[in-house]
């Protein structure tokens, strides 16, 4: 019998050629929106879905018929309650995974105001070669579209007050459901989970998961390292509000580095887990902001992920921020895709705080200088040392680097800074020298780096603070040597008292 780790690889694998030799000739025929609001009325009394009802944290799920309003009362759906209903993607071993009993624990224990939470199940449908499954994507939609009609028209449950939830390819039968949908009654919202890549990438509006398909769309992009020009999530934006975490390519704690750890974790299913731990990030990300309402992540309009991890886009104004994950905030002023970008830590909860600095250095020696620095935070909550900082491209002047800070807790408001220059012990000796043989004078101060401030922006609370040398009369920055800056605000000395 086969190993199902490489069987779930080589289907991976299948994917990916598949897809490139087929090409958009075996995605889901496309109709127009009028024609297919018309073909939900030929949906039979049985669908090749099944859709579920939870009652509790632990429930396997009722099943409601369509046109079985007797089915609706069995499984204690509330019309007065909004739905929120899960799509689940392709199936390799036909088993519904994990996650998904996950969310569904987390809608029902950890939201302030109750929803009817369900499970649109096409496991026969997703559970085939993958290409079979894309093609049967659209007929789910076209059934869950169906369901939502009945319910409209059997006990007045209006489309506006349903989310669907899609993962990879749930993502596009969500859409699809959508644009089944009337003009007139669209869906409330549709959450596209690193929405499926492969045969949907560059596809038309129509033959994907688009802004149209309702009132509000928003997505998180995973996994949207390519391949051979494949990639398992989709890169473009599809939503309203695209979320691309640490950029979306890859997330951290999924490189194959980490296999040891997920062979202590999972077993024998460590493979099959760490080549799906990407793809999967999303739906954790989005189970994480369910989990811990008082630790949500801020994303931030942004170019691209380069951009952003120079701390160049930590700005709140007009939209140019939102809530990554269920508490998104449901507001857009044109159908035009808005990509934010944030940083996450690798395991729940995922929050990280974003902080830009802008550091102004003078290099008064005639060579350029490649340092390596690290930075001590202290603040008034806690503090934390020697984080690593890297510049792009040496220092040749005065010139000002600006660069992305992630801290993994909460420090509070920041009152000190402590600078040093790691660099190697080649620069320390030379350094030493130097000082041995000139011995240092006032204007001798104009060798090497001097540092007179620090600019700080703080992301999630959008404060913005300058801090400058304890020191001014020494502002010149030594190898292997610390320097401290503090607030440059007079009340620094109030600050100092916040401390806990």
């Amino acid at each position: 019998m086969e190993n199902p780790l490489y069987v779930s690889i080589f289907l991976f694998l299948c994917i990916l050629i598949q897809s490139s030799a087929h090409g958009q000739s075996l995605r889901p025929e496309s109709f127009g929106r009028r024609s297919r609001a018309a073909e939900t009325n030929k949906i039979s009394q049985e669908t090749r879905t099944r859709f579920l009802l939870f009652r509790g944290e632990t429930d396997k799920g009722c099943q409601i018929r369509l046109n079985h309003s007797d089915t609706l009362q069995q499984c204690g759906f509330n019309s007065s309650l909004p739905l929120v209903m899960i799509v689940h993607g392709w199936l390799v071993d036909g088993i519904l995974e994990d996650w998904i009993w996950e969310m569904v624990a987390a809608l029902k224990s950890q939201l302030a105001q109750p929803v009817n939470v369900g499970l649109a199940e096409w496991v026969t449908l997703a559970h085939n070669h993958y290409t079979t499954a894309v093609r049967n994507t659209r007929l789910v939609g076209q059934e869950i579209a169906a369901l939502l009609q009945w319910l409209q028209e059997s006990v007045q449950f209006s489309p506006s007050h349903v989310h669907l939830i899609g993962y990879s390819l749930g993502a596009h039968v969500s859409g699809f459901a959508g644009s089944y949908m009337s003009r007139k009654h669209k869906i409330g919202r549709i959450t596209g989970l690193d929405a499926a890549g492969p045969l949907f990438e560059k596809a038309s509006l129509s033959d994907r998961l688009s802004p149209d398909d309702a009132n509000f769309v928003d997505a998180i992009h995973t996994f949207t390292w390519e391949h051979m020009g494949l990639s398992v999530g989709i890169k473009q934006p599809i939503a309203h509000y695209d979320f691309y975490p640490n950029g979306g390519s890859y997330q951290p704690g999924c490189h194959f580095l980490e296999l040891y750890k997920h062979f202590a974790k999972h077993g024998l299913n460590a493979i099959t887990q760490t080549v799906k731990c990407a793809h999967e990030r999303s739906v954790h990300l989005f189970i994480d902001s369910l989990l811990h309402a008082d630790m949500q992540s801020t994303a931030y309009l942004c170019r691209d992920m380069d951009s952003f991890s120079q701390g160049l886009c930590l700005s709140c104004k007009k939209g140019r921020c939102n809530t990554l994950g269920y508490h998104t905030r449901q507001e857009w002023q044109s159908k035009k895709s808005k990509s934010l970008f944030l940083v996450t830590r690798a395991q729940s909860p995922f929050k990280v705080y974003h902080y830009q600095f802008k550091i102004r250095f003078i290099n008064q020696t005639e060579n350029p200088v490649e340092p390596t620095f690290t930075v001590s935070f202290l603040g008034t909550r806690g503090e934390r040392q020697k984080i690593p900082i890297t510049l792009s491209k040496g220092i040749t002047s005065n010139e000002t680097y600006s660069f992305l800070i992630t801290l993994d807790v909460d420090i509070g408001e920041l009152i000190m800074i402590k600078f040093k220059w790691e660099n190697s012990m080649v620069w320390s000796n030379v350094w030493n020298t130097v000082q041995t043989i000139i011995p240092w004078r006032r204007e001798s101060l104009r060798s090497g780096l001097a540092l007179k401030s620090i600019r700080v922006k703080v992301g999630e609370t959008q404060q913005r603070m300058t801090f400058c040398s304890e020191n001014m009369n020494d502002l010149v920055l030594h190898p292997a040597r610390e320097k401290t800056f503090v607030r440059c605000e007079a009340n620094s000395e109030t600050l100092k008292r916040k401390i806990r």
